[in-house]
């Protein structure tokens, strides 16, 4: 095989809280996380020059060893002793920097796709561990579907498929730093928390209404306060019939779950032209595997 075509999808948190702060610096957490049908598209290449090239439709993207892409790429070629180059057109289309894994979820295209070029003979599972050595992310881009995740987001249980239903999806012109996020979040006793396992157990008893009411993201506490425009798209979601909208990761995204396609391509119209958001798709769950 010469050339492969991946879509690299992008997930969405349905829950997500942080239990605590680690000796090590990271941040204990527990989140459902769950595949959306808004991808990026990588088109990679073997070429007889040694070397790994990244081209891509967004210019202000890094082309190098900065790109997890590359990382990818690089970690098969040196573990395995591939002598071929690597050439990966990147189409983006999920919101950079914006909670959703677009970067995770094209180290783990890439990762699945040389392995299926090369013939690596890599499972899913040995895929997911050297994609832990990329970021925390990766594995479950690799896994895909609805899960529980913990740790620091590598110890993944799967989960009964989502409900499925339309999902609308809004990022402000604004940038998030996932470690500002991190480093002002108030942990103590007066913290309220999502409820993650009543979370779980309402995807398990797959009642779309109280899913949506049981969606909560700890993460909010801090990027909320900073970017009221967060707050401003959460209620314009939920006041154009969101069953409820809340932030994904350490945001700036927001998205909105909906029991109506009708409702949702209204809901979709009206963010367009409030201009609370830079980049506004519909798009709905995804739950099959890679």
């Amino acid at each position: 095989m010469r050339e492969i075509s991946v879509k690299a999808l992008a997930k969405i948190n349905l829950g997500l809280d942080v239990l605590r702060k680690r000796e090590d610096g990271y941040h204990e957490v527990k989140m459902v996380m769950q595949t959306i049908h808004l991808f990026d598209r990588l088109e990679i290449k073997r070429t007889a020059n040694r070397g790994i090239r990244i081209e891509t439709n967004l210019s202000f993207l890094p082309t190098n060893e900065n790109n997890l892409v590359f990382q990818a790429a690089r970690l098969l070629i040196e573990e395995f002793g591939i002598s071929d180059g690597i050439f990966v057109e990147l189409q983006k289309h999920i919101p950079v920097a914006a909670g959703m894994a677009g970067g995770s979820t094209d180290a783990a295209a890439v990762l699945y796709g040389m392995n299926r070029m090369f013939d690596l003979g890599l499972t899913k599972e040995e895929l997911m561990q050297r994609g832990l050595k990329i970021g925390a992310d990766v594995p479950y881009c690799l896994m895909r579907g609805t899960a529980l995740a913990e740790g620091i987001g590598e110890k993944l249980t799967a989960l009964p498929p989502m409900v499925k239903c339309p999902v609308l999806i809004a990022k402000p012109q604004v940038n998030v730093s996932t470690r500002f996020v991190y480093e002002n979040l108030k942990l103590n006793d007066t913290t309220e928390h999502p409820d993650i396992d009543l979370l779980v157990r309402e995807i398990r008893r797959k009642d779309l209404k109280k899913i949506a009411a049981g969606m909560g993201n700890i993460l909010e506490t801090v990027t909320g306060k900073e970017y009221p425009v967060i707050e401003q798209i959460r209620h314009h979601m939920m006041e154009n019939g969101a069953l409820n909208a809340r932030m994904s990761g350490s945001g700036p995204t927001v998205f909105g779950l909906f029991d109506s396609e009708d409702t949702a391509a209204g809901a979709y119209e009206a963010m367009k032209e409030s201009g609370l958001s830079r980049q506004v798709y519909l798009t709905g769950i995804y739950n099959n595997a890679i």
